[in-house]
């Protein structure tokens, strides 16, 4: 199971995104409970992922370097920012699996949401932690002035990220006309990245894109029988004064709470209401918990980003026949389409 193990609720950014920081009276800016707690509940499980988050979880190196001399867990990682990459001891750099660093695609877009001089930290920490072997992604937020196709084109072309993923600025920020965006922007630009994916994939090469290898995977693996980032089923967050959430945006929502270390209870039945009849539930799941519960565009704009959901994933499976074709003729091997977001805390669904 996945880990998301809260650090701070501090941020040292204020991104147009979401603002920075969690309140204080949300997350707590410093850890409310002793790390015996978390050892005692994550190594009951055999398979425990643990990825630090927040805030910003490099703010409170301390605490990381304690969970990782106290706890087993069978791979480590962290969802950061990236700035305060040195901020943690190198030893504890070697033992990192993986590193999602926020980067929104090129110089000038990253800056402009997450701040000036973002980009230029964010690439020169990413190349800092690969040399300890660090996988690098590419946590990618998405909005209206994002050209899908040159922002991933252009990180993949750095050659410091060794996957990428996107979330698109939707549902939980100001509304803003996403539709006219979606359909003269971003889904001619997945086209052409479809299209790249495939191209590569002909070649005998997987690039790892996530959002299409995720809902391949899923066709030929494991189908997600709920959100595919596997919230309250098979990811669970745990925040900075003790409680255990399904969701780690969802810091304030009571319907998120599962319990607390000391007990709690995974989601039943994970697969939201509304999506039970949907005939890409098992490659979708429901695309995003916190958007389905909360709403903040009401139904009309909900559906306007399902809608738009449902097109990308029939371009994602678009290519499925030709696919087994390229298995059945040795060009690509099937166990290399394989992948598992809760290994990574990446979201297969933008």
């Amino acid at each position: 199971m996945l880990w998301l193990v809260l650090t701070t609720g501090k941020c040292n950014l204020t991104c147009d995104y979401c603002g920075g920081s969690f309140p204080k009276e949300a997350v707590p800016w410093e850890v409310k409970y002793d790390v015996s707690k978390l050892k005692n509940v994550i190594e009951r499980d055999s398979e425990a992922v643990v990825i630090f988050y927040g805030g910003e979880p490099l703010l409170n190196p301390k605490f990381i370097m304690s969970v990782m001399d106290n706890v087993k867990a069978v791979r480590w990682g962290i969802q950061s920012n990236g700035i305060g990459a040195k901020l943690l001891p190198d030893k504890y750099w070697k033992r990192m699996n993986i590193a999602l660093f926020s980067i929104d695609g090129r110089e000038e877009i990253t800056d402009k949401h997450r701040g000036r001089g973002v980009y230029k930290v964010v690439t020169r920490n990413a190349k800092y932690v690969k040399e300890f072997g660090v996988e690098t992604i590419a946590r990618m937020a998405v909005t209206e002035d994002s050209d899908i196709y040159e922002e991933v084109m252009h990180l993949l072309s750095l050659g410091i990220f060794d996957k990428v993923h996107w979330q698109l600025n939707v549902i939980w920020s100001e509304r803003w006309d996403f539709e006219t965006w979606a359909y003269k922007s971003y889904l001619p630009g997945l086209r052409r990245l479809y299209e790249y994916f495939m191209s590569e994939l002909r070649r005998g090469r997987i690039v790892k894109i996530v959002p299409f290898l995720g809902v391949i995977s899923s066709h030929f693996f494991k189908k997600y029988r709920g959100v595919a980032c596997g919230a309250g089923y098979e990811s669970i967050s745990v925040s900075t004064d003790g409680r255990i959430l399904s969701c780690p945006i969802a810091v304030r929502e009571k319907w998120a709470e599962l319990g607390t270390l000391e007990s709690f209870r995974l989601l039943d039945e994970p697969l939201p209401e509304e999506c039970k009849s949907c005939e890409f539930k098992s490659y979708c799941g429901g695309r995003c918990l916190y958007a389905v519960k909360e709403k903040y565009w009401g139904e009309e704009g909900f559906k306007v980003v399902d809608e738009v959901t449902k097109e990308y994933l029939r371009l994602t499976l678009s290519g499925i026949e030709e696919i087994k074709e390229l298995i059945r003729d040795n060009v690509i091997s099937l166990s290399d389409l394989k992948y598992d977001p809760v290994m990574d805390s990446t979201e297969v669904i933008p």
